[in-house]
């Protein structure tokens, strides 16, 4: 009966401490993939349509703010393109547009917005089919310049050393930054194809043609895999910045930047695992010291305690290796949850421990979860630690201060007034919604009456949203409450007071 009440005592505690470091600014992302699913080729147009709703709600109702969407999964699209076909993992069949037609971006992105969600456009930059027994669509790049393409260990890729493919990439993303209105351009890991043992990655060509004229030795193909990957995410962010400078450029990377022990200044993580640096040729850290990227997720899927790749380990490495672009720890959600955590004695699973890591660590703005399906079916109770500890109230994310810092100005004619919907507050936005730098979407804060207004407090957040009005909840009429609203642009900045207004409830 003690140890009961002792562990009951600790969750309590554990949990206390955690709410008191609630952060109000904390980037809360969660990646929906599209390979690898198999329920999209059979649902209906209205079917999906109603999924990706439910779907969002439910991350919604988790405070999440931002998605990150597959919507190139292997060269093909999920969305209308001149440049590619529709994706097989839409509609079951490359080429194969939904009937009746819609398009999933614009769609996700609408419904997104709506709940004050950022949308990041999620790419796979080489990948062209999983397998070489996929069937590609006529259209295909592909089958019009088939020298540019590599197979290895049954895939197809774009071949990294040609520079025509790297035009072609950033031909794609350009076309999703102009016409669609994301928040970001996203990649993950999969750069360099992760090696296979036994056999050789066959780019013997385009080193012979290329490497020499961009000033490498014939002993040199690792170092020129690498700057391969390097050219393309600095033209990919180039292309995006000059589309539109509000778009962010991110990365999810391998996990393992480089074991300390290949490292001849021991700069490396003490870790014993693959290395993104030298296996995948993806050199990020060099790509957040250039500010070619805005952000980085690196997936730090191993659980606390792993022996070859320390989950701890790594979140403070990556701290201290990140050189101020924006820090977010990749979670794998089924590994966290089936994990015991000995820290606390007192959890079957390692949230508590992970989250704690993330708002204790310096650099680190906040984490992304793998992957959406697992956080809506509650996985080992996720969801409701999520909702009841580690995202109880609304986050604001962390502010872009490199790509532009000052404040938005704030609301006006804010008031309060009874309406056929209820008690509404209501205000206008300063500023045309159409420039970035101006008010995109609102902060509300309610205190009691005798309480200072602390706009640092985020339990004091009720609500974010892209909306100008907010039904307040009516008690009895003879409550005072002070509200609060500020305005948030485009970056992420918040204007500097907010406006008040004190009402009776």
């Amino acid at each position: 009966m003690r140890l009961k009440l002792f562990l009951l005592f600790s969750v309590i505690l554990v949990n206390s401490l955690y709410s008191q470091t609630t952060q109000k600014r904390e980037f809360r992302g969660v990646w929906i993939h599209a390979v690898g699913e198999t329920q999209y080729k059979n649902m209906s147009t209205y079917e999906l349509q109603r999924y990706f709703i439910n779907l969002l709600d439910e991350l919604q109702a988790m405070n999440f703010n931002a998605v990150i969407f597959q919507v190139r999964p292997a060269a093909d699209a999920l969305y209308p393109s001149k440049l590619e076909p529709w994706s097989r993992y839409l509609t079951g069949k490359q080429g194969v547009a939904p009937n009746p037609y819609f398009d999933p971006m614009y769609f996700m992105i609408e419904e997104c917005h709506k709940r004050n969600m950022e949308f990041h456009a999620w790419i796979n930059p080489y990948r062209v089919a999983l397998s070489d027994k996929d069937i590609l669509d006529k259209s295909h790049i592909y089958y019009k310049y088939p020298d540019r393409f590599i197979k290895y260990d049954s895939k197809i890729l774009f071949d990294p050393g040609i520079p025509q493919n790297r035009d072609f990439i950033c031909k794609v993303v350009k076309d999703i930054v102009k016409r669609y209105d994301i928040d970001a351009i996203h990649i993950d890991d999969y750069f360099y194809p992760y090696p296979v043992a036994g056999q050789k990655f066959p780019d013997d060509k385009s080193f012979k043609k290329y490497a020499k004229k961009q000033g490498f030795s014939p002993d040199q193909l690792y170092d020129w895999r690498r700057n391969n990957v390097n050219l393309l995410i600095e033209k990919m962010n180039k292309t995006i910045k000059k589309e539109k400078s509000w778009v962010r450029f991110g990365v999810s990377p391998f996990g393992i930047y480089r074991n300390k022990r290949n490292t001849p200044d021991g700069s490396g993580s003490d870790t014993k695992g693959l290395e993104g640096y030298s296996e995948l040729y993806a050199d990020v850290n060099l790509w957040v010291k250039k500010g070619w990227v805005d952000y980085n997720i690196p997936q730090v899927y191993w659980k606390i305690g792993h022996e070859s790749a320390d989950y701890e380990t790594l979140v403070k490495w990556w701290s201290r290796n990140n050189y101020g672009a924006h820090l977010y720890i990749g979670q794998d959600t089924k590994r966290t949850m089936e994990a015991p955590d000995l820290y606390y004695y007192s959890s079957d699973n390692q949230l508590t421990r992970k989250m704690e890591l993330a708002h204790q660590t310096p650099a680190i703005y906040g984490n992304c979860f793998f992957h959406a399906y697992d956080l809506t079916k509650n996985l080992s109770g996720i969801a409701d630690s999520l909702k009841t500890n580690f995202h109880r109230y609304p986050a604001l994310i962390p502010a872009y201060l490199h790509l532009h810092d000052k404040s938005p100005k704030e609301v006006k004619s804010l008031k309060a007034e009874w309406t056929q919907s209820g008690y509404l507050l209501k205000w206008q936005r300063d500023g045309n919604i159409s420039n970035p730098k101006t008010a995109q979407s609102f902060i509300i804060y309610r205190f009691e009456g005798n309480e200072y207004p602390n706009l640092e407090d985020a339990s004091k957040i009720v609500k974010i949203t892209r909306g100008t009005e907010y039904l307040m909840p009516f008690n009895d009429g003879t409550h005072t409450y002070k509200y609060v609203v500020t305005s948030v642009d485009r970056f992420h900045n918040e204007s500097r007071k907010g406006e008040m207004q004190i009402v009776k409830l």
